[in-house]
This record gives C-alpha cells, structure tokens and sequence, in this order.
C-alpha cells in the first residue's frame, strides 16, 4: 500500500533519468582521470604554435585598401589646399607691402581740407575730404581716390594707375571726364 518513494520515483520515470544522469557524471570523471594519468607520465614539451592570423577574405582586402585610398587622397587634397592658402596670403603681403611702399609720401591728402567728395565704395556711400581746388582736379581726373589700411587717399592719376596694377580693388575713384554722365547731377556738385 505504501510505496516507498524509490518506487513511486520509478513509476513516473524519474529514476531512470536520474540513474542515466548519474551514470553518465560517473563516466565524466573517468576519463578525466585517464588524461591525469598521462600527464604524469614523463612527455616531449610541445611548443605552443601562435594561432595563426585569418586571412581577411577578398571583399575585406578590398574596403580596406579603399579607405586607405581614399584617406591618402584627403590628405592630399588637405595639403594642397593649405599650400595654396599659404600662397595667397603670401602674395597679398607682398601686394599690400608693394602698395605700401609706392603710395607713401604721395598722398595728397590735408588736414585743412574741408570740402567733402562723396562716391559709392562697397556698396556704401563714402568721402574723402579734400580742398576745392583739389575738388576740381578730382573731378577733372587728374587726381583719384585709393584705399589703403582702411584709409581713402588722393593721390595723382599715375599713381592710381600703378596702384590699379598693383592691386585692382585698391583704385576706388578716378574720374573721366569724357564720360557721359549717368544721371543729371553734376560731378562738381557738393552735397
């Protein structure tokens, strides 16, 4: 009537699957014993290969010479875009200090000058102060404005003219008097 629990385990199939586990962990430590056993038997040293690298496959060979490529061309590219930086700021120095050296001592600005010369210059309306008589000659074209450092200076037509081939942008104003006029309001006119 009772069954003991061994019975009951074997009925519902339980104890055959604990006798094969433990079977089977029985086994386990027998055949870690055997390689023990050999291990403590005298054997030649074997030297230990390093494993050897994978070969990277045909498409990896591939990406990765592109992006060496392509990373040898940037910075090409980024040094020769450098280089050329380099060697406009180095051609606008000299420009700047060639200008520098022929407009000094030829302005013909004075500090008396009284009359204001209006012109267009980026966009804005500036002036340049100059006496009437300078006024005239301006007008006339005999003398022109530059700019240099920031400065608007009258100097003679030749010197703009040499100025001009210098540095275009430096020549800001220099009348011809040949010109038609573009509206009706004379070059004289001060306003």
């Amino acid at each position: 009537m009772a069954e003991s629990l061994r019975d009951q385990l074997l009925k519902s199939g339980l104890a055959n699957k604990f006798k094969s586990e433990k079977t089977k962990s029985e086994a386990k430590p027998s055949q870690d014993r055997a390689p023990r056993a050999q291990d403590s038997s005298p054997a030649p040293k074997q030297q230990q290969r390093p494993p050897l690298p994978k070969k990277p496959s045909p498409s990896e060979v591939d990406l990765a010479s592109a992006y060496a490529k392509r990373a040898q061309l940037e910075k090409q590219e980024r040094e020769h875009a450098q280089r050329e930086a380099e060697k406009v700021a180095r051609e606008k120095r000299e420009r700047k200090q060639k200008l520098s050296v022929l407009l000094d001592g030829k302005s013909l600005n004075q500090t008396d000058a009284d009359v204001a010369r209006h012109f267009p210059h980026g966009n804005k309306i500036r002036r340049v102060y100059c006496t009437p008589e300078q006024l005239v000659q301006l007008n006339r074209g005999e003398l022109a404005v530059v700019q240099l450092a920031g400065r608007y200076l009258l100097v003679l037509r030749d010197v703009a003219l040499q100025a001009q081939a210098i540095q275009p942008e430096t020549l800001v104003l220099l009348c011809d008097p040949d010109a038609p006029a573009e509206d009706d309001v004379p070059a004289d006119l001060v306003w």
